[in-house]
């Protein structure tokens, strides 16, 4: 026995298409219920300007430091050290270099 196929009423299909295209127009002109919720509540300022806090580390300083570890881990390393005592040794490594 072949499945019966439905046949939408035009009522219907005129509902899909109307539907179809407000929710495009909304999409092109940005509309959304949450938008405009947004849009009337009024806009405070932001409490306070926070400073930056450091000027970016240039490519040098990065390269010194990078080149510190792993100086400090070729030590580690021929030390044969491991977990807690490799980390530890590598911090105060760093820090002395």
């Amino acid at each position: 026995m072949a499945p019966a196929i439905q046949v939408a009423s035009p009522f219907v299909e005129f509902q899909m298409r109307a539907s179809l295209l407000a929710i495009a127009l909304s999409v092109c002109l940005g509309v959304s219920p949450f938008g405009l919720a947004a849009a009337a509540a009024p806009k405070t300022a932001p409490a306070t300007a926070v400073p930056p806090a450091a000027a970016p580390p240039d490519a040098s300083d990065a390269a010194a430091r990078h080149a510190k570890r792993t100086a400090c881990l070729k030590q580690a390393k021929a030390k044969k050290l491991v977990g807690a005592e490799k980390n530890s040794f590598i911090k105060d490594c760093i820090a002395a270099r």
